[in-house]
């Protein structure tokens, strides 16, 4: 049975990702009563990966031991991007989720209010409200993976802009012309520090001959490239691997400096799996670049950290979500 206080009301949080579905019953303080996981099947048709989302939730439910129409309502994380308003995916190459009404969906499937934003966004929400960011009112999340997201918060509100898209920290230009992106265009970090640009360079650099411990850990299999594999290669000073930590560091700490210009947020978040892997190292460059290339007002206070939550961040996010948007109804 659940641990619940009568006085606080339970929603389910959805992070949806491109191989997995997670759900959770979570309180409002953020205390997470059950989890529910299912695979994704990105290249099934729309109609079943959005019964898959609604099987996850019914099965978070039932392992909380409320009775569906105890909670609340249910937020969702989603790829992007997307109309938060209406609830609809725009667009997700990788997903067959391109036009997909989520939140129509959930809400006539599951009879509970149903919200929807972008599945950084929500991870950086969830950070700014239980993780790293509690307290803080102006805060950005930067998540490097194997693309790099990312979250603006303003006054304890998230920035959508104009386009509901803002937020596309991943694809700010640091080098004109330069380095492909998988958006089509050059010159973005994402084609600097995030895993997939990581692999691109350790693939060369295996090509002409350098050495590199990564081949005796995953030999010619690149997808086996973990975090773990990445710790490992750090513990044992490989000299490629650190270079290449190095350079996305400066490129990750170059665009934060950027963002203090423009934003002047008084906390960074830097989450997902390469900061989870690489830890301090990577974040004491960071630090270093983004003072380099930022005004001394804007940096001197500003906490550069560590996210907090992990895996939980979407979740929890998520929750965060639809607890801020029944709080307005």
């Amino acid at each position: 049975m659940n641990d619940i206080q009568a006085e606080e009301r339970a929603v389910l949080g959805v992070d949806l990702g491109g191989t997995k579905i997670l759900a959770a019953v979570v309180t409002q303080s953020g205390n997470i009563i059950s989890r529910a996981k299912k695979k994704t099947k990105p290249a099934k048709p729309m109609e079943d990966i959005l019964g898959r989302i609604e099987a996850c939730c019914r099965e978070a439910v039932e392992a909380s031991g409320i009775p569906l129409d105890h909670i609340a309502g249910v937020g969702v994380g989603s790829p992007g991007p997307l109309d938060p308003v209406k609830g609809i995916v725009i667009e997700t190459p990788n997903l067959n989720l391109t036009g997909a009404p989520i939140t129509p969906y959930l809400n006539q499937k599951l009879n509970l209010p149903a919200f929807i934003d972008n599945d950084v966004n929500v991870g950086t929400l969830g950070e700014f409200v239980y993780g790293a960011g509690q307290g803080k009112k102006d805060v950005v999340g930067i998540f490097l993976g194997t693309g790099i997201g990312g979250g603006i918060i303003i006054d304890g509100r998230l920035l959508h802009g104009f386009s509901y898209n803002a937020g596309e920290l991943g694809h700010m230009k640091i080098r004109a012309g330069g380095a492909k992106c998988g958006c089509g265009q050059r010159g973005c970090l994402e084609a600097y520090a995030s895993k997939t640009a990581l692999i691109k360079r350790f693939q060369r650099a295996v090509k002409k001959g350098t050495k590199t411990i990564l081949v005796d850990l995953i030999g010619d299999d690149w997808s086996k490239l973990t975090s773990s594999v990445f710790k490992k290669a750090v513990e044992a000073d490989d000299k490629l691997v650190i270079e290449e930590i190095t350079r996305a560091g400066k490129y990750t700490g170059l665009a934060v400096g950027s963002l203090l210009n423009i934003l002047s947020p008084e906390m960074v978040i830097i989450g997902g799996g390469l900061m989870e892997a690489l830890g301090d190292r990577i974040l004491t460059l960071i630090r270093q670049f983004a003072q380099k290339n930022s005004f001394p007002i804007a940096f001197d206070g500003v906490q550069i950290v560590p996210a907090k939550l992990g895996d939980d961040a979407g979740i929890l996010g998520a929750a965060a979500l639809a607890c801020r948007h029944l709080a307005k109804s």
